[in-house]
C-alpha cells in the first residue's frame, strides 16, 4: 500500500516537473513563404535544434508551392518538414494575403505561440505579423529596417507594413538600423545581427560544389555542362522577374535584344522564373531568344545548384534581391537593372551596381575587359547569424 502511494506521488511529481518545464519553454513560430525565405529560416533550425528553452514550430504557409521553389530547397537546406503547411499557392495579392490571415489565424489560435518570427518581405511577412499582432501575440521581423524607396514594388509595402506593428527588429546591415530609427523604431529594439542568407550559403557552399552543372534548355532538345560545353568564369548568369522589368512587352522586348547581344559575346545562362517565362510565350518572344545559340534558358534551379552556379560565374545581370547579397559574398560583378535597392549595403561595400536598362551593354563589357566591380563584405556576414540571433531569443522577455 505504501509502495503504491509512492508511486502516486513519484508520477504527481513528475507531471509537476513537466508542467514547471512547459512553462519556462517558448513557444516560436517561424513562418516560411517564399524560396528567399528558406535560407534564412534554415540555420536558425538548425540552431534551435535540441533547444533546451525555445520550442520552434516551422509553418509553411505555401505561398511557393512548386517543387523547384519550395520543396527541393527544404531537402538541399536540411530543413524538418513543416509542422503546418497552409498551402495557400498562387493567387493575385489581395486574394494570396486573405488566404494566409484566415489560415495563420487559426494556427496561432491552436498553438498559442509565445512569439512569431517573420522573414524578409513577401506576403506571408506582412500577413502573419497583421495576424500575430492583431491576437496580441510579440512579433519579431528579421531582416527589417530594408528600404529601397520605390512603393511600386509589392514587396516594399510589406516591409513598411510588417515594421510598423513588429516589436523587435533584427536587421542585417547599419543602414536598416537607420531607416528604423527614421521611422521612430526605438533603438533598443533593433538589434544588428547579420545575414542569414550568408550562413547558409557558408554552410552549402561545399555540397553546392559537388552538384552537376549539366541543364536541359527549355523549348531546345539540348544540354549544357559547365565545364564541357564552356569553362568556368567565361559565362554570366541572369535572373530576372520584377515587374517593371517584364510585365510590359516592350520592356520585356528590349531586354531580350539585349541579353541576345551580349551573349554573342559570353554565354548567358537564366534559370527563368516562372512569370518571366509566361510572358515571354505571351509576347511571342521565344523565337527571338532562340535565334541566339548562346542565350540558355533554363528551369528554375533547386539551392545548391544555383549557387553552384553562381559562384563559377564571370558576373550576375538581375533584378533580385538575394543574388545581390550572394555575389557581394563571394565578391563577383553584380548587375542590378533597378533604379534602387532595400540593400544599398551591397553597393557601398560589396561587389553589386544599380544600372539603367540601356547601361547594360556597357557595363558588361567593362567586365568582360577585366574591369568589374569587386567590393567587402558587410559587417556579420560571417555564417554565424543564427547563433546571436539565438542569443538574442533566449535573453527576450514575453
Amino acid at each position: 500500500m505504501l509502495l503504491d502511494e509512492l508511486y502516486k506521488l513519484d508520477e504527481l511529481y513528475k507531471l509537476d516537473e513537466l508542467y514547471k518545464l512547459d512553462k519556462l519553454l517558448m513557444k516560436l513560430i517561424l513562418v516560411a513563404g517564399a524560396r528567399p525565405n528558406f535560407m534564412k529560416i534554415a540555420p536558425l533550425m538548425h540552431a534551435l535544434k535540441g533547444h533546451p528553452t525555445i520550442r520552434p514550430v516551422l509553418v509553411h504557409t505555401g505561398q511557393h508551392y512548386d517543387v523547384k521553389m519550395s520543396g527541393q530547397f527544404f531537402d538541399e537546406l536540411k530543413i524538418p518538414a513543416p509542422d503546418i503547411n497552409l498551402e495557400v499557392g498562387s493567387a493575385s495579392h489581395a486574394v494570396q494575403t486573405a488566404r494566409i490571415l484566415e489560415g495563420f489565424e487559426k494556427v496561432c489560435l491552436d498553438e498559442k505561440p509565445d512569439a512569431v518570427l517573420v522573414v524578409g518581405d513577401v506576403n506571408s511577412t506582412a500577413a502573419c505579423t497583421l495576424v500575430a499582432v492583431k491576437l496580441g501575440i510579440k512579433t519579431i521581423h528579421y531582416e527589417a529596417g530594408l528600404r529601397s524607396g520605390d512603393r511600386s514594388m509589392p514587396e516594399e509595402i510589406n516591409r513598411l507594413v510588417t515594421d510598423a506593428i513588429s516589436d523587435v527588429f533584427i536587421t542585417t546591415s547599419a543602414d536598416a538600423d537607420e531607416n528604423l530609427l527614421k521611422e521612430n523604431i526605438p533603438a533598443e529594439k533593433i538589434f544588428m545581427l547579420g545575414n542569414l542568407m550568408i550562413d547558409s550559403l557558408t554552410e552549402q557552399l561545399p555540397a553546392a560544389g559537388k552538384t552537376k552543372l549539366e541543364f536541359r534548355l527549355l523549348n531546345r532538345a539540348k544540354t549544357i555542362c559547365i565545364g564541357e560545353d564552356f569553362k568556368e568564369k567565361n559565362y554570366g548568369v541572369m535572373t530576372f522577374h520584377r515587374p517593371g522589368n517584364v510585365d510590359d512587352r516592350d520592356s520585356l522586348t528590349k531586354l531580350v535584344s539585349i541579353w541576345g547581344g551580349i551573349s554573342e559575346r559570353i554565354p548567358l545562362i537564366f534559370p527563368v522564373h516562372p512569370r518571366t517565362y509566361k510572358n515571354i510565350q505571351q509576347f511571342g518572344l521565344q523565337q527571338t531568344i532562340d535565334a541566339y545559340p548562346h542565350l540558355y534558358f533554363i528551369e528554375p534551379l533547386g539551392y545548391l545548384q544555383f549557387i553552384h552556379l553562381v559562384s563559377r560565374s564571370m558576373f550576375a545581370l538581375t533584378d533580385s534581391g538575394g543574388i545581390q547579397e550572394e555575389t557581394t559574398y563571394l565578391n563577383i560583378p553584380c548587375l542590378t537593372v533597378r533604379p534602387t535597392t532595400e540593400r544599398p549595403v551591397t553597393v557601398w561595400e560589396g561587389s553589386n551596381q544599380l544600372i539603367k536598362v540601356d547601361e547594360i551593354i556597357y557595363e558588361v563589357t567593362k567586365i568582360l575587359d577585366g574591369e568589374g566591380k569587386k567590393g567587402n563584405t558587410p559587417k556579420y556576414w560571417d555564417g554565424k547569424t543564427a547563433g546571436r540571433i539565438v542569443e538574442l531569443l533566449e535573453h527576450l522577455e514575453f
